[in-house]
């Protein structure tokens, strides 16, 4: 599955901000589990939410509470609605699809350019 993040930008904190994933094309897009995940400045790429085919979500503890993960099958989109953003969400955003196994997430396709979310404080 070919993925496009897009939505980031330029936020103040405490503002909002939605991301978004495509996948256009994808006549399997139904059966993908999807995940988003960022890259902060000093720190290793993170888990942020989970979507899973039958649209259960889990989230990282960091931003449970703040974030909303959802999928739109017919749109062939996986959103990341983000609330109450704080400077630590400042970073690189990517989308993609992942295997579960032994209940650990494991991406799937390539990373792609990700979307940048600049949280000032």
């Amino acid at each position: 599955v070919q993925l496009q993040a897009s939505g980031g930008g330029l936020v103040q904190a405490g503002g909002s901000l939605t991301l978004s994933c495509a996948a256009p094309g994808s006549a399997a897009f139904v059966l993908h589990d999807f995940a988003w995940y960022r890259r902060t400045p000093g720190k290793q790429r993170e888990l942020v939410a989970i979507i899973s085919s039958k649209g259960t979500t889990n989230y990282a503890d960091s931003v449970k509470g703040r974030f909303t993960i959802a999928r739109d099958n017919a749109k062939n989109m996986v959103d990341l609605q983000m609330n109450s953003l704080k400077f630590e969400d400042t970073g690189v955003y990517y989308c993609n699809t992942v295997a579960m196994a032994l209940g650990v997430p494991h991406p799937l396709g390539s990373w792609g350019q990700g979307t940048l979310v600049t949280v000032s404080s």
